[in-house]
């Protein structure tokens, strides 16, 4: 199905046009390939950022395309109908390089062109394993020693672990709590920055996290990013935009799986005729399609919001939350629809349905979520 869609300009309808291209020619053939090898697809990544698309809502004057963030939303809906751990992939590089744009010296700023263009891989080391939902608590430390930062501990869950070309890492440079943290920008060769096998997932196989160890890893004082334990504030705000972000790489598998099941439904035949014709999957079919479009109402409201600049932080837990849980249902009914060969790697709605899984618990849980919203109300 074509999702009707309402965009500012033209140029955001040619995107699409070039998105949509990009994921029937170059992404479609090969996803399945990728994700039953677990490889990496790095020069896939290459190719998407050679065609603008990984510094989308970025300034042009730093290498961007300065485009709406309900313009770059879309984008990777679209590519997320076609290959989830690209679309997921491009999502948390532009997560990744915010810090620095957002926040950067005029040093760190020369490497937003190559960030932005897709020439370096970024990823975001946040989380670690003793605790990933309760940031302000992390324990990775990072101690001047002269002009340079040596950081010790481990980081958890990390796209593009092993693979990233920067990373931003959150560490504690004071006391306890949130205002004790500070983020580091640390190269892929850094010394002592140790990336570990990547985990064996459930889903997004060609693209599993990994952990990060850090032992002694020497970092040039000069790549602080913002201020001196500065770095939770720099961190929340990432993780709003990068939620968006999520919601849309749901909206995007959620969508494909609606199109996927309404067709298999219509060529299918029991009893004599096709079962889209039977009231209680046609029905079925309806409410995904449903909860599909008020998933990409809510997303694009919470973009439009940031867009005008005006808070949108709540908004966006609204939209990864709701959308989220769409893709799961919807996925969960794709493969119901299918019956017994939704259970089977033969059609890709069981491919959606894993991958749908780990959006409700990527940039915040969606019991995290909850709790950001339930705090919104009652807070006054």
């Amino acid at each position: 199905m074509t999702v009707d869609r309402i965009l500012p300009t033209d140029e955001a309808y040619e995107l699409i046009g070039l998105a949509q291209e990009i994921a029937d020619g170059e992404l479609a053939p090969r996803v399945d390939d990728f994700e039953a090898r677990g490889e990496f697809p790095r020069e896939v990544l290459r190719t998407v950022g050679r065609a603008g698309l990984l510094g989308l809502p970025y300034p042009e004057a730093d290498g961007g395309a300065g485009q709406p963030y309900e313009v770059y939303l879309q984008v990777l809906e679209v590519l997320a109908g076609r290959w989830t751990a690209i679309a997921e992939a491009v999502s948390v590089h532009t997560l990744s390089c915010f810090p620095v744009a957002a926040h950067g010296s005029e040093g760190q700023r020369k490497m937003l062109p190559d960030m932005l263009g897709g020439d370096l891989l970024g990823a975001y080391c946040l989380s670690e394993p003793q605790g990933g939902s309760d940031a302000a608590n992390l324990a990775t430390r990072a101690e001047r020693d002269g002009d340079d930062w040596v950081l010790t501990g481990t980081k958890a869950w990390i796209t593009h672990g092993g693979q990233a070309d920067f990373y931003n890492i959150f560490c504690r440079t004071g006391g306890p709590g949130a205002s004790g943290i500070s983020c580091v920008l640390a190269d892929r060769d850094t010394p002592g920055l140790l990336p570990q096998k990547p985990e064996k997932t459930m889903g997004l196989r060609s693209s599993p996290p990994a952990q990060i160890v850090l032992e002694g890893a020497r970092v040039p004082g000069d790549r602080l990013v913002g201020t001196e334990n500065g770095g939770f504030r720099i961190a929340m705000e990432a993780l709003d935009a990068g939620r968006l972000g999520i919601a849309a790489c749901s909206v995007g598998l959620a969508q494909a799986a609606v199109d996927y099941a309404a067709s298999y439904a219509r060529e299918r035949e029991q009893f004599g005729r096709p079962i889209a014709e039977f009231q209680g999957l046609s029905f079925m079919l309806a409410d995904m399609a449903t909860q599909v479009s008020a998933a990409r109402a809510l997303m694009l409201a919470a973009a439009r919001l940031k867009d005008a600049g005006r808070p949108f932080s709540v908004e966006a837990a609204k939209a990864k939350l709701f959308a989220t849980d769409v893709a799961m249902r919807v996925t969960t009914d794709a493969v119901q629809v299918l019956g017994g060969y939704g259970f089977v790697a033969d059609h890709p709605v069981e491919r959606w349905f894993r991958e749908a899984k780990v959006m409700q618990i990527v940039e915040g849980t969606n019991q995290i979520q909850r709790l950001v919203i339930g705090r919104s109300l009652t807070r006054g």
